[in-house]
């Protein structure tokens, strides 16, 4: 996919795997070009794919971008969701769009990872014991 060159995927790289420092939680980021359904069901379709529902304390959180389509989500797992409220992805995926609005794809999704690995540190600190569970590069779908 053409929206990142290899710099942006790197800044957005760089920015998964400074959120995750302090933090035992995974954060993945992927993009699509189109999403022809429901954003969440097919970002929740995404996270299964990833196998983002394995990890051993079930709180891994999915950035979900569809550029044409202009549809972005953040799905976080059941134990993400057990302790921020229900409309908590919200004002994260407001000031990314606000950066998309301006062509700053990689800037407000670097800034929504930061966002979400704050929330991740302050509920799933770092431990000694922890590894890196998923991958820290973006996925790209088909379409």
């Amino acid at each position: 996919m053409d929206y990142f060159t290899k710099e942006r995927q790197r800044q957005i790289v760089d920015a998964i795997r400074e959120a995750e420092l302090n933090t035992s939680g995974e954060i993945r980021v992927h993009v699509d070009k189109r999403c022809h359904k429901d954003v969440l069901d097919r970002a929740l379709h995404v996270f299964k794919k990833l196998k983002m529902d394995k990890t051993r304390q079930r709180n891994g959180v999915l950035l979900y971008v569809a550029m044409e389509s202009r549809k972005t989500a953040i799905l976080g797992d059941e134990g993400v969701n057990a302790v921020v409220p229900p409309d908590f992805w919200n004002g994260i995926i407001q000031k990314a769009v606000g950066r998309f609005a301006n062509g700053e794809y990689a800037e407000g999704i670097g800034e929504a990872v930061i966002a979400v690995g704050e929330v991740l540190k302050q509920h799933f600190p770092y431990r000694d014991d922890d590894i890196n569970e998923l991958p820290d590069e973006i996925s790209f779908g088909d379409d």
